[in-house]
């Protein structure tokens, strides 16, 4: 019976690990809560051959739906809803990992169904809490939050002269329109990102490799979408979905000593 019990759960790890993600750096929120809730939907789906794109699509219906219920004031409906559409926006890339199934449209569609949906969160939010300005300046500050997160640790793997995560050229009219999409709204970010970390490196003297530390990305890791979403929901289903929005002012603050430390400890070992 153990060595049947064996057997069985070799192929499940297998599986775990195919769908994994690499990064440089771990959100643990991500890593040991929505990660394994979402493999439980890939091994749901994976006998159906169900399209990674679908689950894209279903995870941003319902984050639609959970903007609808924070607009109508359902606020602990409005905060599940949140919760399983961070299980789905960890599903399609999983399932389409595990399934061999990594498609240009896919993370274009998965990168833009994101950002489209948290617009409509904080819509919602600022309709509901008659806060509109508040709730963009909270908009605005996630969108940074997670450019930050992503483009830091693309940097940090070019550093260190490790596999980048790219966004690669479309194939096909659909994936076509996406990537243009991306180009006008997440490029310039991403270049705004990349053209202050290369003169930093050069105001401050250093090396990319030791100007891109793992302290700082541990840090950032916290900035991921998973995370945020839970700390969302936990905010609005305690009635108080405004506070959330000061907290991202509170960390958007907390980026300048993130950024004056890690100046100052890549001047030290550079000595």
């Amino acid at each position: 019976m153990v060595v049947e019990a064996a057997n069985v759960a070799a192929p499940a790890r297998s599986l775990f690990e195919r769908s994994r993600k690499p990064q440089p750096s771990v959100e643990p929120v991500c890593e040991y809560v929505f990660r394994p809730l979402a493999h439980l939907v890939v091994v749901a789906l994976l006998p159906f051959r169900v399209a990674p794109p679908l689950v894209v699509a279903a995870g941003a219906l319902t984050g639609f739906a959970a903007a609808a219920e924070l607009a109508r004031g359902q606020l602990v409906a409005a905060a599940v809803l949140l919760q399983l559409k961070t299980v789905l926006d960890n599903a399609d890339g999983q399932l389409a990992r595990a399934s061999a199934r990594v498609s240009v449209f896919g993370r274009y569609l998965d990168s833009e169904s994101d950002l489209l949906v948290n617009a409509v969160l904080f819509a919602a939010l600022g309709y509901r809490t008659h806060e509109p300005i508040l709730a963009a300046a909270g908009f605005a500050l996630l969108t940074l939050l997670l450019g930050i997160n992503f483009n830091l640790k693309h940097l940090h793997r070019v550093a260190n002269a490790e596999p980048a995560e790219t966004m690669p050229r479309a194939r096909g009219r659909a994936a076509a329109v996406l990537e243009r999409i991306y180009a006008l709204v997440y490029a310039p970010q991403d270049r705004l990102l990349e053209r202050f970390a290369a003169w930093r490196i050069c105001r401050l003297g250093v090396e990319p490799r030791t100007y891109h530390d793992r302290a700082t990305l541990a840090v950032v890791a916290w900035f991921g979408l998973s995370t945020q979403l839970l700390v969302f929901g936990v905010f609005v289903a305690a009635g108080a979905p405004t506070a959330y929005c000061w907290l991202l002012v509170a960390m958007g603050t907390l980026l300048v000593p993130l950024e004056l430390r890690r100046g100052r400890r890549s001047r030290q070992r550079s000595r």
